[in-house]
């Protein structure tokens, strides 16, 4: 299992538990007459008594604000907050999940340049690989995401940035972050890893050798299904110039979001570590199932890449996906059934929430592009939520009965 140290506020490293990290990190600063809680910033704008004392905000000589689109005290201290649980110099964050995939690579990517990826990264992603880049002379490979010496053979022939997601959205395959990053360095690429399943209680992916870890802030993050945002830590050069395409292109993080991400944030290692093991009872459950053709989770013995998984995470998750005797039509008949989950496309919530692909993950893609992933039509992606275990499976159970 992978430790490592984390960065306080100031830079220096501590000894403090992610734990505690989600709770206390990176508040300090934006607290103001003596309250405990980050107060919601709603200016627009932030004045200054003269224009030398502007400018040097304006020039990065001084710390401050100027403008909400571009920085914010609240926004700042979710910011800092997870840079310091994923040990990064540096942070910026986005109005959704997508906007920071999306900004990343617009930021960092040009007219000529190679991406090396895999196949069955999350729908939004994969139309940015198939139709938005490709529009702009942005050469994409997606290799076979199973295959770790297809992909490196791939990274060999010369590119400009590896792009990882692990584990993927939604068949919970795994990436060797550690090896995979090591391949993109000697060829001088950058590489980015999305780190929303895993959550930097579970995994670190700049420790094991990413330039670059995005979150969709809006799942796991959040936990509590009622904010949207997306964030990005790494080395300072990158952030900023990822950062500088944010601000003009104004995908900016609302006061609003980012205080209740760092409200639900301070409950974010206990969140996890329950979904850790209601998913991991719930997946091994399933694997015993007669209604149930397969079951993809890391944390199994059994799965493809649990090796990988046990050596690069410190949990497996609270992610799970699955697959009916029957296919599509069982789960038609099933998912409806359930009494215990939302039928709805969001994931990483308090609460349990299922669905498929067609309509959640890979909503954006057809049914070909989705067989063309490896990922079938018939596959039910859960989400395991912070309750009883039991009651989970007793709910899959009288759900099963129809199957």
């Amino acid at each position: 299992m992978v430790d490592m140290k984390r960065s306080t506020q100031d830079g220096s490293s501590t000894d403090l538990a992610p734990a505690t990290l989600a709770v206390r990190a990176g508040e300090q600063a934006s607290l103001a007459h003596g309250a405990t809680q980050v107060p919601i910033v709603y200016s627009a704008a932030f004045g200054y008594p003269d224009v030398d004392a502007w400018l040097d905000v304006a020039l990065g000589r001084a710390p401050g604000h100027i403008y909400s689109r571009n920085t914010n005290p609240t926004v700042h201290a979710f910011e800092e907050k997870v840079r310091i649980l994923e040990g990064a110099e540096a942070a910026t964050s986005f109005s959704t999940g997508m906007a920071a995939v999306s900004n990343t690579l617009f930021a960092l990517l040009a007219p000529g340049d190679r991406v090396v990826s895999i196949k069955d990264t999350y729908g939004g992603t994969n139309q940015l690989f198939v139709d938005f880049l490709p529009r702009i002379g942005v050469r994409v490979d997606l290799c076979d995401t199973s295959d770790h010496e297809q992909i490196e053979a791939a990274i060999t022939e010369g590119c400009s940035l590896v792009y990882l997601e692990s584990p993927t959205n939604p068949t919970l395959k795994v990436m060797d972050i550690a090896r995979l990053s090591a391949a993109g360095h000697e060829v001088g690429a950058i590489v980015v890893a999305d780190n929303t399943f895993a959550t930097p209680i579970n995994q670190n992916p700049l420790a094991l050798g990413a330039d670059l870890v995005l979150h969709s802030a809006t799942k796991f993050l959040s936990g509590h299904a009622d904010a949207l945002g997306g964030v990005l830590c790494g080395a300072p050069p990158l952030i900023a110039k990822v950062y500088h395409y944010r601000e003009i292109t104004g995908a900016s993080l609302d006061p609003m979001a980012a205080y209740l991400l760092i409200r639900s944030m301070k409950t974010l290692a206990l969140r996890v570590r329950q979904q850790n093991a209601n998913a991991l009872t719930i997946a091994r459950w399933l694997a015993d199932q007669p209604a149930v053709a397969a079951v993809f989770y890391p944390g199994l013995e059994t799965h493809l890449h649990h090796d990988i998984a046990a050596k690069q995470m410190r949990g497996y998750g609270g992610m799970l996906s699955f697959m009916l005797e029957g296919g599509f039509e069982a789960v038609k008949r099933v998912l409806p059934r359930l009494r215990l989950a939302h039928l709805a496309a969001n994931l990483g919530a308090v609460e349990t929430l299922a669905g498929v692909p067609a309509t959640t993950s890979h909503v954006e893609c057809s049914a070909e592009e989705r067989e063309a992933m490896g990922i079938p039509e018939g596959l039910v992606r859960y989400s395991v939520g912070i309750e009883d275990a039991g009651d989970l499976m007793r709910d899959l159970e009288q759900a099963f009965a129809v199957a």
